[in-house]
């Protein structure tokens, strides 16, 4: 009884039948990997184990490990606003997912840290307050521009039309027209002054006195006054005679 029994798997006996069953599956580490369950059917077979994703039990493989698809972004990993994307959807490559702020910050395997407040740039301009009301959920262009000559009127996303008429404040002087061409906080400054003589000076009061008698419209024999010079006034001089002064005209001689 010399005669040996060999097994397929390596297991032999001599002068009697070997015990070939031989569980695949016990092996360390597992022939399946990890997220995977092994089963071996026929333990007198060699290579028959069949490897069941975790993850998903209709994906099998018999003789070496399954492709196990698991979408880590399932589970919603990133926080509120960000992108999540998972490359490979693997079990073996758990931990791959990124996520994406609409900022463009970017963090592997981890909710990211989105929050950026859009007023730091100074969008709003001069004369508007900015507030940026959702940093913490990762939006951006909802920075909000509020006129500070008038905090009802707002605009999303960029600069408010704000209205404000500098000429209200009659920053020119008496008896002349003030006009404000464009009314808006961003032109502050570019209201003109003009005198009825046609003096104009731009964002000041104009200087517009003029003395009519320096043109010597009364003629001789006659004395000429310009009582309102300060409040510029043309054609208001008077011509008073000097033979009687009690005769006087005004804007032109007695």
């Amino acid at each position: 009884n010399d005669y040996v029994c060999k097994c397929s798997n390596g297991q032999e006996a001599t002068g009697m039948a070997a015990d070939c069953s031989f569980d695949e599956c016990s092996a360390m580490p597992s022939p399946c990997g990890d997220g995977q369950s092994c089963t071996d059917p026929d333990m007198t077979k060699s290579d028959d184990f069949e490897c069941t994703c975790d993850s998903d039990m209709s994906i099998k493989k018999v003789g070496s490990p399954a492709t196990c698809g698991k979408d880590e972004c399932d589970s919603t990993p990133c926080g509120m606003g960000q992108t999540c994307n998972d490359p490979v959807k693997t079990v073996a490559s758990i931990g791959d997912f990124t996520c994406e702020c609409s900022n463009g910050v970017k963090t592997t395997g981890a909710s990211a840290t989105c929050e950026t407040d859009e007023c730091a740039s100074g969008p709003c301009g001069n004369g508007q307050t900015c507030t940026d009301p959702n940093m913490a959920a990762d939006k951006l262009h909802d920075f909000e521009c509020a006129c500070d000559s008038d905090m009802s009127i707002k605009k999303v996303d960029g600069p408010a039309t704000c209205d404000k008429d500098e000429c209200s404040s009659n920053p020119c002087g008496m008896g002349q027209t003030c006009n404000d061409p464009s009314m808006s906080v961003g032109s502050l400054g570019d209201y003109t002054c003009e005198c009825t003589n046609g003096v104009k000076a731009t964002g000041a009061a104009a200087t517009c006195e003029t003395d009519e008698c320096a043109a010597m419209p009364c003629g001789s024999g006659q004395t000429c006054t310009d009582p309102d010079m300060a409040s510029n006034k043309l054609h208001d001089f008077e011509c008073a005679c000097d033979s009687d002064m009690s005769i006087k005209k005004v804007d032109g001689p007695a």
